[in-house]
């Protein structure tokens, strides 16, 4: 089985204007991490910085100079649902990974990501504390810009699960994820934060899979790191296979997710299908 292809446009001008405005989004999000923050929380479990705001305004607004005929969907703007009358959605995460900022380790990244027709197409995920930034469009390829260096992204060709390294969540851990892990027989793992970097690591071979058998994420924490990781070559599913889309008007993703490098992921979606299935969770359903 095959991923679906995105059928667009030529997306040069708007990688090269997405990798622009997150790079002036770091530069907002450095000064915060260099010096001091206030920490809110939205809930008691999500803390909001100034960073947040402050870099979401910046993102949001250029965006909407830039293309104002677009939807912007973003984790810290009121959602005003006109975004579901468009075709062209610009879905942000103008700081992925508070926790991690808020302890300082530097794992937490700035994601902008372009969907067309529901899909992903375009994503750039920055890390603003080491100055790496992971740009991708469909048709165009993948590339990480490390210092004035741009290198070319493909995902592994690793398609033995217990011979692929996992990479997990360094905030959260979960029996269920233990159980699909030890089935698979995998026994190298690297530890991130951000979804945006941990898909960054597959598409550098640095990991080959992730994870994630739970409803935590919305559609801003999977749109650019979708995006770039298809552009590398690889695969994000939900946890039973089904495609991820993108634009509604429930952004939650009730079903989780798996990205990996595509070579075995069918094989990794029985495995994960089954185990999740026997934690009493169903594909209907989801993980809610």
């Amino acid at each position: 089985m095959t991923h679906e292809s995105v059928d667009v446009t030529d997306l040069t001008a708007e990688l090269q204007f997405a990798c622009k405005v997150a790079r002036e989004a770091a530069t907002i999000v450095n000064t915060f991490y260099v010096g001091s923050s206030e920490v809110r929380y939205k809930t008691d479990r999500e803390p909001v910085t100034e960073a947040d705001r402050s870099a979401n305004q910046h993102i949001v607004a250029r965006v909407k100079a830039m293309y104002p005929d677009d939807g912007v969907l973003s984790e810290e703007s009121k959602d005003d649902l006109v975004r579901l009358e468009k075709e062209r959605v610009w879905i942000i995460d103008p700081l992925d990974g508070t926790k991690e900022f808020i302890a300082r380790n530097g794992e937490f990244s700035i994601m902008i990501g372009l969907a067309i027709g529901g899909r992903a197409a375009l994503g750039v995920v920055m890390q603003p504390e080491s100055g790496l930034l992971y740009a991708g469009a469909a048709g165009l390829g993948a590339f990480l810009y490390e210092a004035e260096e741009r290198i070319m992204l493909r995902v592994s060709d690793q398609d033995k699960t217990n011979r692929m390294t996992m990479v997990s969540s360094r905030s959260h851990r979960q029996q269920i994820a233990d159980k699909i892990r030890g089935t698979l027989r995998i026994t190298s793992e690297r530890v991130s934060g951000s979804v945006g970097l941990k898909v960054g690591l597959i598409s550098r071979q640095l990991a080959d899979l992730y994870i994630h058998p739970s409803p935590g994420c919305k559609e801003w924490d999977l749109c650019a790191p979708h995006a770039l990781l298809e552009s590398a070559g690889g695969r994000m599913t939900d946890c039973w296979g089904n495609p991820l889309r993108y634009n509604k008007r429930d952004v939650r993703a009730h079903n989780g997710l798996i990205a990996s490098n595509g070579r075995a992921h069918d094989q990794v979606v029985d495995v994960v299908a089954r185990i999740c299935e026997e934690f009493g969770y169903n594909e209907d359903d989801g993980f809610w």
